[in-house]
């Protein structure tokens, strides 16, 4: 009886508050997808939901031991989501009131695929990658948006030189000594160059890709940076958001996602 009166008490507010709750957990999902930590995340939740169950049926000595393993437990999950956490805090963080249109990217549809722009000169970082796939030269250049990469740009040698077809394949040219890791760009402008970045272990790929595309899924999974990465073995361009391999047809549809995405 008092669970119907609870749903005739239904409020607004109440309707609002589940619609957050059902938002917070959509992009903790996100987050944490195609990890190791999805299958705990799921593990946590069952474990809430029997602790629920049994707070529910009076079974006090369950309800006990399940409050206290809830409890205890909050400390255990900032170290195992540890990486998660700082990607959350990065994204809240965010100053760059520049990228505050992202929050706008449902009404993007409206927009044809000319009027998105960006200052950084794409058609020539992809004309780059193109003839490095040609003479299979391997490169991974990282796009910075909306988390800052100085944390990352410190791990290399800072530069400041502005993106030109010739400046990139330079840098990558299998004698020059800046080829070794990536290079981060951000407004058209090369930020540093022999860049280490974080490699991903947890998810399954084909072994066909190396140490290049592992990192730019690792970087691409804890920031909300960009990254391409042509594979020095098969010559072949992979781009990479969100941790995710993005599909693409031809050098015009990836040159118009990258502008869609940095724009």
């Amino acid at each position: 009886m008092d669970i119907f009166k609870d749903i005739l008490n239904f409020s607004v507010i109440d309707v609002i508050d589940v619609i957050l709750v059902a938002l917070l957990l959509y992009y903790i999902y996100k987050l944490i997808k195609g990890t190791v930590a999805i299958n705990i995340f799921i593990g946590i939740i069952i474990i809430y939901l029997v602790w629920k169950l049994t707070e529910f049926l009076n079974m006090q000595l369950l309800t006990s031991i399940f409050g206290g393993f809830i409890k205890v437990g909050i400390i255990a999950l900032i170290v195992v989501f540890q990486p998660e956490i700082r990607k959350f805090l990065l994204m809240v963080g965010s100053t760059n009131l520049n990228r505050r249109k992202q929050f706008f990217k449902p009404f993007n549809f409206l927009k044809t695929e000319e009027e998105f722009e960006t200052n950084t000169d794409i058609n020539a970082i992809i004309s780059a990658c193109n003839k490095m796939s040609l003479s299979k030269t391997g490169a991974l250049i990282v796009f910075e948006r909306n988390n800052n990469l100085d944390f990352l740009s410190s791990s290399g040698d800072e530069m400041n030189i502005k993106v030109t077809q010739p400046i990139i394949e330079s840098i990558f040219f299998k004698n020059s000594p800046l080829h070794d890791g990536a290079i981060i760009v951000n407004n058209n402008i090369v930020k540093a160059t022999r860049v280490i970045l974080p490699v991903n272990n947890e998810k399954h790929i084909p072994q066909r890709f190396g140490l290049r595309h592992r990192a730019a899924i690792g970087v691409t999974e804890k920031t909300d940076a960009l990254a391409l990465a042509v594979s020095e073995e098969t010559g072949h361009i992979s781009y990479f958001k969100d941790g995710e391999f993005v599909v693409y047809e031809d050098s015009n549809e990836l040159t118009n996602i990258i502008k869609k995405d940095l724009s």
